[in-house]
């Protein structure tokens, strides 16, 4: 059985796709699809939220796509790889609640269900490399005061300290 958080994220999926071919109101599509495929489906709300955080940052989500995907431009990606590559990069990128690893896991899984054969391979190689570029900056991204939050330097170099 899947999970809510699954079932949320593939209709976000869908959505993604839908307003990819048709356009309209995302949430519409959204309220729709949940009605259709998750009628039982009990936290509406991380959908909502993740299709809103994905939408906010749609120009930056595809940026990252293209600079990770350099073989493959944006418009020759299928509709669904690309739904479900913007919804990887959002929770790897953007998203502090969910593990980048999950992500992937989850991308992989809707691939694997609605992609092509070499989906999931694609997606699974993708959302690594963006994982491995964002590691960093996803640790020290937090609640924590900005006086406390990691420099932007990489953690335990040794580079030499500010001059007086």
């Amino acid at each position: 059985m899947a999970s809510n958080r699954h079932l949320a994220r593939t209709c976000v999926m869908q959505t993604l796709f839908v307003h990819g071919f048709r356009g309209g109101d995302p949430k519409k599509i959204l309220k729709s699809m949940l009605a259709e495929f998750a009628p039982k489906l009990r936290n509406e709300d991380f959908a909502y939220n993740l299709l809103e955080g994905i939408v906010k940052n749609r120009k930056k989500i595809i940026k990252i796509v293209e600079k990770h995907a350099p073989e493959w431009p944006i418009e020759k990606i299928a509709n669904i790889d690309r739904a479900i590559l913007e919804i990887g990069v959002y929770e790897i990128v953007f998203s502090l609640d969910i593990p980048p690893v999950v992500a992937i896991n989850e991308a992989i899984e809707i691939a694997k269900h609605f992609g092509d054969i070499n989906s999931s391979k694609f997606i699974n190689g993708v959302l690594s490399s963006v994982m491995t570029k964002n590691i960093n900056k996803k640790k020290c991204k937090s609640s924590k005061p900005k006086s406390m939050r990691c420099s932007r330097k990489k953690l335990g170099s040794n580079s030499k300290t500010s001059r007086s």
